[in-house]
Protein backbone atom coordinates (compact mmCIF):
# COMPACT_ATOMS: atom_id res chain seq x y z
CA UNK A 1 0.00 0.00 0.00
CA UNK A 2 1.41 3.33 -1.12
CA UNK A 3 1.05 6.51 0.92
CA UNK A 4 0.22 10.01 -0.28
CA UNK A 5 0.58 12.81 2.23
CA UNK A 6 -1.19 16.16 2.14
CA UNK A 7 0.03 19.22 0.25
CA UNK A 8 -0.98 22.79 1.06
CA UNK A 9 -2.45 25.24 -1.44
CA UNK A 10 0.78 27.23 -1.31
CA UNK A 11 2.90 24.17 -2.06
CA UNK A 12 0.72 23.11 -4.97
CA UNK A 13 0.92 26.57 -6.52
CA UNK A 14 4.67 26.02 -6.97
CA UNK A 15 4.54 22.41 -8.22
CA UNK A 16 5.98 21.37 -11.55
CA UNK A 17 3.81 19.11 -13.68
CA UNK A 18 5.76 16.05 -12.53
CA UNK A 19 5.41 17.03 -8.87
CA UNK A 20 1.67 17.45 -9.39
CA UNK A 21 1.43 13.99 -10.94
CA UNK A 22 3.53 12.40 -8.21
CA UNK A 23 1.31 13.93 -5.52
CA UNK A 24 -2.18 13.44 -6.93
CA UNK A 25 -2.20 10.94 -9.84
CA UNK A 26 -2.52 7.19 -9.25
CA UNK A 27 -1.34 5.55 -12.46
CA UNK A 28 -1.40 1.86 -11.56
CA UNK A 29 -4.86 0.72 -10.44
CA UNK A 30 -5.41 -2.61 -12.17
CA UNK A 31 -2.84 -5.38 -12.62
CA UNK A 32 -3.68 -9.05 -13.29
CA UNK A 33 -3.97 -11.11 -10.09
CA UNK A 34 -3.00 -8.14 -7.92
CA UNK A 35 -4.62 -5.66 -5.53
CA UNK A 36 -3.12 -2.16 -5.54
CA UNK A 37 -3.93 0.27 -2.72
CA UNK A 38 -3.06 3.94 -2.17
CA UNK A 39 -3.65 5.57 1.21
CA UNK A 40 -4.20 9.32 1.11
CA UNK A 41 -4.11 11.46 4.24
CA UNK A 42 -7.09 13.45 2.89
CA UNK A 43 -9.92 12.04 5.05
CA UNK A 44 -7.78 8.87 5.20
CA UNK A 45 -9.34 7.48 2.04
CA UNK A 46 -7.86 4.31 0.51
CA UNK A 47 -8.11 4.08 -3.28
CA UNK A 48 -7.39 0.83 -5.09
CA UNK A 49 -8.20 -1.86 -7.58
CA UNK A 50 -8.46 -5.64 -7.68
CA UNK A 51 -8.13 -7.57 -10.94
CA UNK A 52 -8.47 -11.32 -10.42
CA UNK A 53 -7.73 -13.42 -13.49
CA UNK A 54 -6.70 -16.89 -12.30
CA UNK A 55 -8.56 -17.91 -9.17
CA UNK A 56 -9.49 -15.55 -6.34
CA UNK A 57 -7.46 -12.89 -4.60
CA UNK A 58 -8.04 -11.78 -1.02
CA UNK A 59 -8.30 -8.26 0.35
CA UNK A 60 -5.03 -7.78 2.25
CA UNK A 61 -4.50 -6.26 5.66
CA UNK A 62 -1.57 -3.84 5.23
CA UNK A 63 0.62 -3.74 8.31
CA UNK A 64 0.48 0.06 8.46
CA UNK A 65 -3.25 -0.02 9.16
CA UNK A 66 -2.43 -1.50 12.59
CA UNK A 67 -5.69 -3.46 12.42
CA UNK A 68 -6.63 -7.11 12.88
CA UNK A 69 -8.24 -7.04 9.43
CA UNK A 70 -8.79 -4.45 6.70
CA UNK A 71 -12.36 -3.50 7.62
CA UNK A 72 -11.92 -3.54 11.38
CA UNK A 73 -12.36 0.25 11.45
CA UNK A 74 -13.32 0.90 7.82
CA UNK A 75 -16.06 0.55 5.21
CA UNK A 76 -15.55 -0.30 1.53
CA UNK A 77 -17.32 0.62 -1.70
CA UNK A 78 -16.70 -1.46 -4.83
CA UNK A 79 -17.74 -0.82 -8.45
CA UNK A 80 -16.88 -3.27 -11.22
CA UNK A 81 -15.59 -1.70 -14.46
CA UNK A 82 -14.61 -4.99 -16.11
CA UNK A 83 -16.16 -8.36 -16.88
CA UNK A 84 -18.53 -10.27 -14.59
CA UNK A 85 -17.10 -11.08 -11.19
CA UNK A 86 -17.83 -12.45 -7.72
CA UNK A 87 -17.15 -10.79 -4.37
CA UNK A 88 -17.19 -12.99 -1.28
CA UNK A 89 -17.61 -11.39 2.14
CA UNK A 90 -17.77 -13.49 5.30
CA UNK A 91 -19.34 -16.39 3.43
CA UNK A 92 -21.80 -14.28 1.42
CA UNK A 93 -21.35 -14.14 -2.37
CA UNK A 94 -22.22 -11.19 -4.60
CA UNK A 95 -22.20 -11.72 -8.37
CA UNK A 96 -21.77 -8.36 -10.09
CA UNK A 97 -21.56 -7.35 -13.72
CA UNK A 98 -19.97 -4.22 -15.14
CA UNK A 99 -21.12 -1.01 -13.42
CA UNK A 100 -22.77 -2.84 -10.53
CA UNK A 101 -21.63 -2.17 -6.98
CA UNK A 102 -21.17 -3.74 -3.55
CA UNK A 103 -20.89 -2.03 -0.17
CA UNK A 104 -19.12 -3.77 2.72
CA UNK A 105 -19.49 -2.38 6.20
CA UNK A 106 -17.20 -2.17 9.19
CA UNK A 107 -16.55 -5.55 10.79
CA UNK A 108 -16.50 -7.60 7.58
CA UNK A 109 -13.43 -9.79 7.96
CA UNK A 110 -12.92 -12.18 5.05
CA UNK A 111 -13.14 -10.51 1.60
CA UNK A 112 -12.07 -11.98 -1.73
CA UNK A 113 -12.49 -11.23 -5.43
CA UNK A 114 -12.88 -13.55 -8.42
CA UNK A 115 -13.64 -13.27 -12.14
CA UNK A 116 -16.26 -15.38 -13.88
CA UNK A 117 -13.98 -15.73 -16.92
CA UNK A 118 -10.23 -15.27 -17.23
CA UNK A 119 -10.81 -14.10 -20.82
CA UNK A 120 -12.89 -11.17 -19.54
CA UNK A 121 -11.59 -10.45 -16.04
CA UNK A 122 -13.46 -8.31 -13.56
CA UNK A 123 -11.88 -5.03 -12.52
CA UNK A 124 -13.05 -4.01 -9.08
CA UNK A 125 -12.46 -0.36 -8.16
CA UNK A 126 -12.13 0.06 -4.40
CA UNK A 127 -12.75 3.06 -2.15
CA UNK A 128 -12.46 2.74 1.61
CA UNK A 129 -12.91 5.30 4.37
CA UNK A 130 -12.84 5.12 8.18
CA UNK A 131 -16.17 4.19 9.75
CA UNK A 132 -17.66 4.33 13.24
CA UNK A 133 -21.10 2.83 12.57
CA UNK A 134 -22.15 -0.50 11.05
CA UNK A 135 -24.30 -0.71 7.93
CA UNK A 136 -25.31 -3.96 6.18
CA UNK A 137 -23.37 -5.37 3.27
CA UNK A 138 -25.36 -4.73 0.12
CA UNK A 139 -25.26 -5.19 -3.65
CA UNK A 140 -26.74 -2.72 -6.15
CA UNK A 141 -27.14 -3.66 -9.82
CA UNK A 142 -26.70 -0.98 -12.44
CA UNK A 143 -30.32 -1.34 -13.52
CA UNK A 144 -31.55 -0.27 -10.07
CA UNK A 145 -29.30 2.77 -9.56
CA UNK A 146 -30.82 6.25 -9.18
CA UNK A 147 -29.82 8.27 -12.25
CA UNK A 148 -29.91 11.96 -13.16
CA UNK A 149 -29.46 13.42 -16.64
CA UNK A 150 -27.67 16.76 -16.61
CA UNK A 151 -25.95 19.15 -18.99
CA UNK A 152 -26.53 19.53 -22.72
CA UNK A 153 -24.88 18.68 -25.99
CA UNK A 154 -24.76 22.41 -26.79
CA UNK A 155 -22.47 22.90 -23.78
CA UNK A 156 -20.52 19.69 -24.51
CA UNK A 157 -21.44 18.26 -21.09
CA UNK A 158 -24.50 16.03 -21.61
CA UNK A 159 -24.04 13.23 -19.08
CA UNK A 160 -25.82 10.74 -16.85
CA UNK A 161 -24.98 10.57 -13.14
CA UNK A 162 -25.40 7.21 -11.37
CA UNK A 163 -25.69 7.44 -7.57
CA UNK A 164 -24.78 4.25 -5.70
CA UNK A 165 -23.71 4.97 -2.12
CA UNK A 166 -25.48 8.09 -0.81
CA UNK A 167 -28.29 9.23 1.45
CA UNK A 168 -31.05 7.88 -0.83
CA UNK A 169 -29.18 4.75 -1.96
CA UNK A 170 -26.89 2.26 -0.26
CA UNK A 171 -26.38 3.46 3.29
CA UNK A 172 -22.90 4.04 4.68
CA UNK A 173 -21.13 5.74 7.54
CA UNK A 174 -19.41 8.48 5.51
CA UNK A 175 -18.55 7.04 2.10
CA UNK A 176 -20.32 8.49 -0.98
CA UNK A 177 -19.80 6.85 -4.36
CA UNK A 178 -21.17 6.87 -7.90
CA UNK A 179 -20.21 7.35 -11.52
CA UNK A 180 -20.85 9.59 -14.51
CA UNK A 181 -21.11 8.59 -18.17
CA UNK A 182 -20.71 11.27 -20.84
CA UNK A 183 -22.74 11.05 -24.03
CA UNK A 184 -21.01 10.97 -27.44
CA UNK A 185 -20.08 14.50 -28.45
CA UNK A 186 -19.73 15.67 -24.84
CA UNK A 187 -16.36 16.06 -23.17
CA UNK A 188 -16.79 18.21 -20.03
CA UNK A 189 -17.48 16.80 -16.59
CA UNK A 190 -18.51 18.88 -13.55
CA UNK A 191 -18.63 22.23 -15.31
CA UNK A 192 -19.07 24.76 -13.80
CA UNK A 193 -16.38 23.46 -11.49
CA UNK A 194 -16.87 23.29 -7.74
CA UNK A 195 -15.19 22.53 -4.44
CA UNK A 196 -16.57 21.08 -1.21
CA UNK A 197 -14.41 22.03 1.75
CA UNK A 198 -16.11 19.47 3.95
CA UNK A 199 -14.84 16.37 2.13
CA UNK A 200 -12.24 15.11 -0.30
CA UNK A 201 -12.94 13.39 -3.60
CA UNK A 202 -11.27 10.92 -5.94
CA UNK A 203 -11.94 10.32 -9.64
CA UNK A 204 -11.25 7.09 -11.54
CA UNK A 205 -11.40 7.61 -15.29
CA UNK A 206 -12.50 4.55 -17.27
CA UNK A 207 -13.79 3.66 -20.73
CA UNK A 208 -11.29 6.17 -22.08
CA UNK A 209 -10.75 4.84 -25.58
CA UNK A 210 -7.27 3.86 -26.83
CA UNK A 211 -5.34 6.89 -28.02
CA UNK A 212 -7.60 9.28 -26.09
CA UNK A 213 -7.09 11.07 -22.75
CA UNK A 214 -8.74 13.42 -20.25
CA UNK A 215 -7.36 16.79 -19.19
CA UNK A 216 -8.16 16.87 -15.45
CA UNK A 217 -8.32 20.33 -13.89
CA UNK A 218 -7.54 20.90 -10.22
CA UNK A 219 -6.14 23.51 -7.84
CA UNK A 220 -7.74 26.77 -6.76
CA UNK A 221 -10.22 28.40 -9.13
CA UNK A 222 -7.96 31.44 -9.62
CA UNK A 223 -4.83 29.31 -10.10
CA UNK A 224 -5.81 26.10 -11.85
CA UNK A 225 -3.47 23.20 -12.58
CA UNK A 226 -3.91 20.28 -14.93
CA UNK A 227 -3.00 16.60 -15.23
CA UNK A 228 -3.38 14.48 -18.36
CA UNK A 229 -5.10 11.24 -17.31
CA UNK A 230 -5.44 7.99 -19.25
CA UNK A 231 -7.71 4.97 -18.95
CA UNK A 232 -7.95 3.37 -15.49
CA UNK A 233 -6.01 6.11 -13.76
CA UNK A 234 -7.25 8.01 -10.71
CA UNK A 235 -6.80 11.52 -9.34
CA UNK A 236 -6.91 12.54 -5.67
CA UNK A 237 -8.73 15.84 -5.13
CA UNK A 238 -8.12 17.77 -1.87
CA UNK A 239 -11.12 19.49 -0.24
CA UNK A 240 -9.90 22.93 -1.35
CA UNK A 241 -9.39 21.97 -5.01
CA UNK A 242 -11.75 22.20 -7.94
CA UNK A 243 -12.17 18.95 -9.88
CA UNK A 244 -13.27 19.02 -13.47
CA UNK A 245 -12.05 17.73 -16.79
CA UNK A 246 -12.36 17.63 -20.56
CA UNK A 247 -11.66 14.60 -22.71
CA UNK A 248 -10.47 14.27 -26.26
CA UNK A 249 -13.59 12.07 -26.62
CA UNK A 250 -16.44 11.11 -24.32
CA UNK A 251 -15.52 8.87 -21.36
CA UNK A 252 -16.75 7.78 -17.94
CA UNK A 253 -15.51 8.26 -14.40
CA UNK A 254 -16.23 7.02 -10.88
CA UNK A 255 -16.44 9.67 -8.18
CA UNK A 256 -16.06 8.92 -4.51
CA UNK A 257 -16.04 11.14 -1.43
CA UNK A 258 -15.50 10.95 2.31
CA UNK A 259 -15.54 13.59 4.98
CA UNK A 260 -17.95 15.56 7.11
CA UNK A 261 -21.25 14.73 5.39
CA UNK A 262 -22.97 12.58 2.76
CA UNK A 263 -24.95 15.37 1.09
CA UNK A 264 -24.33 14.94 -2.65
CA UNK A 265 -25.39 18.54 -3.34
CA UNK A 266 -22.88 20.03 -0.86
CA UNK A 267 -20.87 21.94 -3.48
CA UNK A 268 -19.48 25.47 -3.71
CA UNK A 269 -19.48 26.39 -7.40
CA UNK A 270 -16.96 28.57 -9.20
CA UNK A 271 -18.32 30.66 -12.04
CA UNK A 272 -16.71 29.89 -15.39
CA UNK A 273 -15.79 33.57 -15.70
CA UNK A 274 -13.82 33.29 -12.44
CA UNK A 275 -11.53 30.48 -13.59
CA UNK A 276 -7.91 31.37 -14.19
Amino acid sequence: MNYRFEASRKEVSTFTNQELRDQFLIENIFEPNQIHLTYTIYDRMIIGGAMPVLGEIKLPNPEKLKADYFLERRELGIINVGGPGVIKADGQSFEISKLSAVYLGIGTQDVSFQSVSANEPAQFYLLSSPAHATYPNEKLDRENVITVNVGSLENSNHRTIYKYIHKEGIQSCQLVMGLTILEPGSIWNTMPAHVHDRRMEAYLYFDVKPGQAVLHLMGEAQETKHIWVHNHQAVISPPWSIHSGAGTQNYSFIWGMAGENKDYTDMDFSEISELR
